[in-house]
């Protein structure tokens, strides 16, 4: 129960700013870091985790952020005041959550020497090790390494922002003032950690940042120099305006014109080594070109977290999670079972990465040889580096299907990726379709048809990609129910031809009518609460700010209606305010795989509406891009998705209260128990395999 300060402060603040609530969320997975239960080097990991999202927050809503706060345009006033505050409160939550961080850092740091894995620095080095560092250096390093004198150093934006820099200073015997320099660590070449050799039960890794100081003498050999000093930074960089999530119209260009200071690429964060003595800090921050809204943050020896992702296992598979593997179906394996019969003769599903994506792949694999199979039709968002989906589609296309895919060019940070992958399509003799203007196609969707009519239709909540199908949990429903197919069918005309009028029957469709119908499905359950008959709803979603409905769930929760809400991400939504949220809970999961599928379930007066599909219930998936949802009518994967959703409401173990107010609450039941949600799933579908086979 909450106090009566924290619900008098609820009764003041009844929407959070989706960028406070997503400094709320990656803090539950800096929180997931500091649990002594979780394997130490699943502990590092969401460590890596935690800096690579701060990374990506930065350049993107930090920037965004940073360009309306320093817009001139005075018609902008309220939106700039408001981004100030803003920026200020995203500041002071971000140096708290950073001395966190420093603690879980230094409290895994130890818990690996206590398992015998030892990270050296340069001054923890035996005479072995050291001879050791040295020829890896003359070997694999010195190549790689090319100091710059801050002098002649020009606007460090001008360098990538994935990089670790070393500040060096130097002197000379009998001189006093010091010279400085600058140095890309050679994270690419060596990765971030190099391993030494091991000694019995004993492993030993350091830092490259430590490799380079050891080296320093021998980097600047010749040169006089007789004391090195060398502290790492890092910087962010401003990547790009965020595109039409939540700007009115005209906003965007305005700040465009309006903004003098600021242009993409110029430093947004700057991280430093606290103990950098002032001297250096002064020059390298002169290169950085800061402004008083710029975040600067004095932290610990090393920075770019984000690479302990990728640290060494030193082959201690027992500090990791017990590997899952995914659940093969029988009929994957089966070389009589016809994919698309089975889907024809009723509907299947998959649930990523309890399922394994196989299904998905061995499904368009038939697909590209079958001769009933006419054409092949589907939505390209995120692409697997070496992609056995488009390896299926190509297959196809040189089968003389007739193939076309809508690969999204604006999937951010996957750009290039996607590129590289249209053109080889392309060259395959495959329609590609360059997504739609001013909309962002983020709907995954496939369409198979045949030529005796009998299409059929995959729907998934995520992309089809093989690398998220190990690790995001996604749902894909795979129908040749007709008017579904019918309607999956229309999105991709819709897709090619936009100026066409489409109606849809069976799918929720963004921007056309998805908000309207999501709407009109939490109204029909305020009216059945309103008339004595069942009322839910139940929803597992990534994030939830869209404004309006934000609203109407306050509206359905002041009629009684009882929300269950599993939401991982963004949540403008604060639960127990009095007379307002009291029958809204929302619950937040941190486990091994990432909670990434969306279902939404309303009781409608006691027969069940289910449906899954690709939409957040932001502003920018219901207004700005083309999204898809699919009602479900297979009773048993009904039952199966509201075992997902319940599963999740039962989670003590991963499970976090979300409540607007950032301090993470372990969920808790009323009947005490433990339950954890992804491992008692996986067991269900392992019983379930084990039953059908």
């Amino acid at each position: 129960m909450a106090n009566s300060t924290s619900s008098k402060k609820k009764a003041q603040e009844s929407y959070i700013d989706r960028d406070i609530s997503w400094m709320y969320f990656n803090r539950r997975i800096l929180q997931e870091a500091t649990r002594q239960n979780v394997p130490l080097l699943e502990r590092l990991s969401f460590l890596g985790i935690y800096s690579n999202n701060l990374d990506e927050f930065f350049r993107v809503r930090m920037a965004t952020l940073s360009r309306i706060a320093e817009c001139e345009d005075k018609t902008l006033r309220k939106e700039k005041e408001h981004a100030q505050k803003l920026i200020k409160r995203i500041n002071k939550l971000n140096n708290t959550y950073a001395k966190e961080y420093e603690e879980a850092i230094a409290d895994v740091t130890q818990r690996l020497r206590d398992e015998h894995i030892f990270l050296l620095n340069e001054n923890e080095l035996d005479e072995q090790q050291q001879k050791y560092v040295r020829l890896f250096f003359r070997q694999k390093l010195s190549g790689f390494v090319s100091p710059v004198w801050i002098t002649a150093a020009k606007q460090l934006t001008d360098e990538t922002d994935e990089s670790i820099y070393l500040g060096v200073k130097m002197n000379a015997e009998g001189k006093k003032s010091s010279d400085y320099a600058l140095i890309e660590l050679p994270v690419s070449v060596s990765g971030r950690f190099v391993r030494l050799p091991d000694r019995e039960e004993n492993k030993y890794l350091m830092y490259v940042d430590d490799v380079i100081r050891y080296c320093l003498p021998f980097i600047f050999g010749g040169l006089g120099y007789t004391h090195f000093e060398a502290y790492s930074f890092k910087f962010t960089k401003d990547a790009e305006m965020e595109m039409g999530n939540d700007l009115r119209n005209g906003m965007l260009q305005k700040i465009s014109k309006g903004v003098k200071s600021r242009r993409k690429g110029d430093a947004l964060r700057v991280i430093y080594d606290q103990n950098m003595p002032r001297d250096l800090q002064k020059r390298i921050m002169n290169l950085l070109n800061l402004d008083k809204l710029d975040t600067v943050l004095a932290g610990g020896r090393y920075h770019n977290h984000k690479d302990l992702m990728a640290f060494p296992d030193c082959g201690r598979d027992d500090l990791k999670y017990p590997a899952w593997k995914p659940i093969v179906r029988p009929e994957v394996n089966s070389s009589q079972e016809s994919l698309l019969r089975l889907v024809q003769s009723g509907d299947r599903f998959i649930h990523v990465p309890y399922h394994s994506f196989d299904y998905y792949i061995r499904l368009l694999q038939e697909a590209a040889i079958h001769k009933e199979v006419k054409s092949i039709k589907t939505t390209l968002y995120r692409l697997a580096k070496d992609s056995k989906v488009v390896k299926a589609l190509i297959g196809a296309a040189r089968n003389g299907k007739k193939v076309t895919v809508v690969i999204e060019l604006l999937a951010r940070f996957d750009e290039a990726s996607n590129i590289n992958w249209s053109k080889k399509m392309q060259d395959a003799g495959i329609h590609v379709i360059f997504g739609v203007e001013n909309l962002k196609v983020h709907s995954k969707i496939t369409h198979i048809g045949m030529k005796n009519g009998s299409d059929i239709a995959c729907i998934s909540t995520g992309n089809f990609h093989e690398g998220n199908a190990r690790v995001y949990t996604d749902y894909m429903l795979m129908t040749a129910a007709k008017n579904v197919v019918r309607d999956v069918n229309s999105v991709f005309t819709f897709i090619e031809k936009p100026y066409i009028p489409v109606t849809f029957k069976e799918l929720l469709v963004s921007p056309n009518e998805m908000k309207k119908k999501f709407i009109r499905l939490i109204n029909n359950e305020i009216k059945n609460k309103q008339q004595g008959k069942p009322a839910y709803i139940k929803v597992k979603i990534n994030h939830i700010t869209e404004p309006e409905m934000v609203k109407k769930l306050y509206e359905a929760s002041e009629n009684g209606v009882k929300i269950d809400l599993l939401v991982r991400g963004n949540c403008s939504l604060v639960t127990g305010i009095p007379g307002k949220s009291d029958n809204i809970r929302i619950c937040g999961i941190i486990d091994r795989y990432l909670e990434h599928s969306r279902i939404y379930i309303f009781a409608n007066g006691g027969e069940k509406k289910c449906f899954i599909g690709s939409a957040d219930w932001m502003p920018r998936n219901l207004d700005n891009r083309i999204e898809v949802v699919t009602p479900v009518y297979d009773e048993k994967i009904k039952e199966d998705l509201e075992r997902v959703i319940d599963y999740g409401l039962r989670d003590t173990m991963q499970g976090r209260l979300v409540d607007g107010t950032g301090e993470n609450r372990p969920w808790t039941t009323e009947d005490g128990a433990i339950f954890r949600s992804q491992e008692e799933l996986y067991k269900y579908y392992k019983e379930q395999q084990a039953a059908d086979a």
